[in-house]
């Protein structure tokens, strides 16, 4: 994965890791990243990301309702 620099003014009472941690969710909430890139941008493991996505309401899996009823043989 190539990466480039960001610098941003974070506005009062949001620190460094909590802005990390939320620019993850939403890279990974639109598709733009993997999970693995996400909780790499986030500096968490995997599973610990996988943990911040559900407190955020984040699904892990983004399955349409008809290909997941096929994924489960129904």
């Amino acid at each position: 994965m190539h990466v480039t620099d960001l610098t941003v003014e974070l506005p009062l009472g949001l620190s460094r890791e909590e802005a990390k941690v939320l620019l993850a969710i939403k890279l990974y909430e639109t598709g733009r990243v993997s999970l693995g890139q996400a909780a790499r941008t986030a500096g968490r493991t995997k599973r610990g990301f996988m943990e911040i996505l559900g407190k955020h309401q984040v699904p892990i899996f983004d399955y349409p309702p008809g290909e997941l009823q096929m994924e489960i043989g129904e």
